[in-house]
């Protein structure tokens, strides 16, 4: 294994560092109070690359690969979680979606929009009762000739309002059946697609999160992609990545709280000594440190997998699982090392607190990864 960073994760990084330190950071909790989606620094980054990492130059995007795309998401979720679920849902869930699924006139037809984000990108799996029960969908789509009518209503949609597009997997067959759904791409304005509830939610407060409501709403069947019966199993390996990006959030959540502790607990003097220099504080920024790192390359190994289209259910699972529950667990700490200048608004800390929980619960819970990873090491 080579474990030098490459240069051009090095610029990636770099770009992606400085844009969040003059067009985020300023601006983080007046977002975060406001509950307001920025748009315009979405089309800003889509400028930069950063909205279309993954999609091949040929279609407009950066062409860069998984540990670039890591690497990306780290750096803006260091300084918001918000922008950077938003980035990864962008990027992995809509644009990855017809990128690996959509036929050629469909990628030419909305790649190059998403991943300059002159669209924003939304992507619609979970409802509110088939949250990981997803054989069990409500909203369905019925053919009518050469069009499909689709009925109900998706939640916890990221983008689920703003978003310009949105692929929708609905229900085309009878409910818990084999192969009983399919994956269709929805444009906004489209006559009976509307948003419903926008959530008001405890972190990633500044990542727009709604429902989307489908009411007799008709599409041609060109907007359907690949076979009648497929959206499931296209949504599980578009999932696979998804999950390094969750995993690449936490990261990015973990290394934000970590570094603001490290630094706060060499400033703040007690007994006229740091408090990094007492056991109970350099153990904690210890333990941090190490699971940080541990994290890292479970994410780095799936990363690497994927580039390679070697198979990564596994390692994106258990990178998701553990990485999650190490920003938790850090961000925790993190508001620990900050004693009760971390329980207040003033220190970025009471914000990676706020925001590493979603981690352990969207694209799959904790629960539901330690379901993938023991069918897993049990297939043998």
């Amino acid at each position: 294994m080579n474990f030098e960073t490459a240069e051009i994760t090095q610029q990636v990084a770099e770009t992606a560092r400085e844009f969040a330190k003059q067009y985020i950071q300023p601006h983080v909790m007046t977002w975060d109070e406001s509950q307001e989606f920025p748009v315009e620094i979405f089309k800003a980054m889509g400028q930069l690359g950063l909205m279309g990492v993954l999609v091949p130059e040929e279609y407009g995007g950066a062409g860069l690969g998984y540990v670039e795309y890591k690497t990306i998401i780290e750096e803006i979720s260091k300084v918001c979680g918000s922008i950077g679920l938003s980035v990864a849902a962008h990027n992995s869930l809509c644009t990855g979606h017809i990128l690996n699924f959509g036929n050629e006139e469909q990628k030419k037809k909305y790649l190059p929009k998403l991943a300059t984000a002159e669209f924003i990108g939304a992507w619609g799996l979970t409802e509110a009762n088939t949250g990981s029960d997803a054989g069990n969908m409500k909203c369905t789509a019925t053919r009518d000739g050469d069009h499909w009518i689709i009925n109900g209503t998706k939640n916890w949609i990221t983008h689920g309002k703003s978003g310009n597009v949105a692929v929708v997997i609905c229900r085309t067959g009878e409910p818990r059946t084999k192969n009983n759904s399919t994956a269709f791409i929805v444009e906004r304005g489209t006559a009976g697609f509307s948003a419903g509830k926008k959530e008001n939610k405890l972190g990633m407060r500044a990542s727009e999160t709604t429902e989307m409501v489908f009411d007799n709403c008709r599409i041609a069947d060109t907007q359907r992609m690949g076979e009648v019966g497929d959206g499931f199993k296209q949504a599980m390996k578009v999932l696979d990545g998804g999950r390094i990006s969750i995993a690449s959030l936490s990261l990015g959540i973990a290394k934000g709280a970590y570094e603001a502790a490290l630094q706060y607990s060499q400033e703040r003097y007690q007994f006229d000594k740091p408090i990094a220099s007492f056991q109970g504080i350099s153990f904690k920024l210890a333990d941090m440190a190490t699971e940080i790192a541990a994290a890292d390359l479970l994410t780095l190994q799936a990363c690497d997998l994927k580039n390679r289209n070697q198979p990564m259910t596994k390692q994106a699972a258990m990178a998701k699982y553990y990485a999650s529950e190490v920003a938790v667990k850090v961000a925790n700490d993190a508001v620990q090392v900050f004693g009760g200048y971390g329980y207040t608004k003033d220190f970025p800390v009471e914000k990676h607190y706020r925001d590493a929980k979603l981690c352990t619960i969207g694209e799959g819970t904790s629960e539901i990864q330690k379901l993938v990873i023991s069918r897993e090491i049990l297939k043998h």
